[in-house]
């Protein structure tokens, strides 16, 4: 867990926030060590899955063991380039998915 900037627990999440981030414009040639050193400074990762098709290339779902570490994670890497290229992250969202 990471309390990094004197944040504590007892501030209240709005109701957005999910420790699952869905991530959009990644390299493709990224390794997932590479993906685990990025995300994995804001906190324990629980699981990186990346999309495999042609339509979900470049795309990956990034679950965090801890809520706190999805949001800061989210705050801190939104518009990071990465390879040269710029990411979008977000917070999992069903609508998204459909």
């Amino acid at each position: 867990m990471s309390l990094a900037f004197g944040k504590t627990r007892t501030a209240q999440l709005p109701p957005n926030v999910n420790r699952i981030l869905l991530v959009k414009n990644l390299p493709f040639k990224i390794t997932p060590d590479e993906m685990f050193d990025l995300f994995g400074k804001y906190g324990a990762i629980r699981q990186i899955r990346t999309g495999s098709t042609q339509k979900t290339r470049g795309s990956a779902f990034v679950v965090y063991e801890d809520i706190y570490d999805a949001k800061e994670a989210c705050e801190h890497l939104q518009g990071f380039n990465v390879m040269g290229r710029q990411y979008k992250n977000m917070s999992h969202d069903d609508d998204e998915l459909n």
